[in-house]
């Protein structure tokens, strides 16, 4: 959180235009940020009012947590990944995961206009699922418009601090924006949480190579 608070705070996350990132600089890629949602149901509607044991959800979270942590075993990592994106996935409602669904489609399609409206409706919906705010925060950053990107990470990590999605995705900007210091930190605490995310392992090592680079 203390990266959020650091670029949050300096104004760029309020900033309306889209900056000058030269014209050497890749366009923004859904895959670069984070991996959209499988496929979900295409049926259901009506939201589900009682949600999962949130206590028990979350000690099972800290037990997967713990373990993508400490696993040396590739296999271990991905399985264990894959549990807690699933996790991730369980907004409790069959309304907000048939949304959720479309509004992947739809960015897979390039339809990004529909996959914002559908997730503004996710959101309102329901406000304490994270992986909604991270799913608008994609579709924001595919539209360059990094500072409403900013927010809904922000969102999306005070639900969820350990979702090393949005910490990526962080980075990521900070590292488009020019904060390279920012960026290196918030890749490593994305690597805290999962040490098996294979670009954020060769973002930090670029970055830190450019800082050896830099005159004394």
């Amino acid at each position: 959180m203390f990266a959020i608070v650091f670029f949050v705070g300096s104004g760029i996350a309020g900033a309306q235009p889209v900056p000058d990132l030269g014209p050497d600089v890749d366009p923004p890629s859904a895959e670069d940020f984070n991996p959209m949602p499988e496929d979900l149901p295409q049926d259901g509607g009506q939201v589900v009012v009682e949600d999962a044991d949130p206590e028990e959800e979350q000690s099972r979270l800290d037990e997967l947590y713990a373990e993508l942590a400490d696993t040396d075993d590739t296999n271990a990592a991905a399985r264990i990944t894959r549990e807690i994106q699933r996790i991730w996935m369980d907004s409790g409602s069959d309304t907000v995961d048939v949304l959720m669904s479309r509004a992947g489609k739809a960015l897979q399609a390039d339809d990004h206009g529909l996959a914002l409206d559908l997730l503004d409706v996710v959101v309102v919906l329901k406000p304490s699922f994270a992986e909604g705010w991270n799913r608008r925060a994609t579709v924001h950053y595919m539209r360059e418009d990094f500072g409403k990107s900013l927010v809904d990470i922000e969102r999306t990590l005070a639900l969820e601090p350990r979702h090393w999605g949005a910490l990526s995705g962080l980075a990521i900007i900070q590292r488009r924006l020019g904060f390279e210091d920012s960026a290196l930190e918030t890749f490593k605490r994305a690597l805290e949480v999962n040490p098996s995310l294979e670009n954020a392992t060769k973002a930090v090592e670029d970055l830190e190579k450019d800082a050896e680079g830099e005159p004394a």
